[in-house]
């Protein structure tokens, strides 16, 4: 894992658009349905909107029915760090970004196997960077 990255909310709101800061610094959700990633089915990597850092694989991206992008797991455990989240009445696991601490999304319990987890991941915190290998 790269070392953190440390920046100044202004900083952070000259580089993000609004939705993305909304999302990624202040813990904002995307509505269902609505983000570019929820439907997408390209191979490669979901890297982090705030540093690049690569989080999730098309390889492990599934349809959850949520209407989020969901993976059952992270590109490497290290790229990503969770911590409790108690906000709206609710007990959950919130996914940030281990190298800039973008909000991400939540972690959930019900995904399938190998993993029984859910990432469930808002399109706006994320970059996808296509597979470049041509198919033979």
């Amino acid at each position: 894992m790269a070392e953190k990255i440390q920046k100044t909310e202004e900083e952070w709101q000259r580089e993000l658009t609004p939705e993305q800061y909304r999302v990624t610094r202040k813990k904002g959700t995307e509505l269902a349905f609505t983000g570019e990633y929820w439907n997408h089915k390209r191979e490669g990597v979901y890297r982090c909107i705030g540093c690049g850092t690569p989080l999730f694989s098309s390889e492990t991206k599934y349809d959850s029915g949520t209407g989020w992008p969901s993976f059952y797991a992270p590109v490497d455990e290290r790229n990503v760090e969770t911590e409790e989240d108690r906000s709206f009445f609710m007990r959950r696991t919130e996914v940030h970004c281990a190298v800039c601490g973008a909000h991400q999304g939540h972690i959930f319990d019900d995904g399938p196997e190998p993993t029984g987890k859910r990432y469930c991941i808002n399109s706006t915190s994320l970059d996808f960077e296509p597979n470049t290998k041509s198919s033979e």
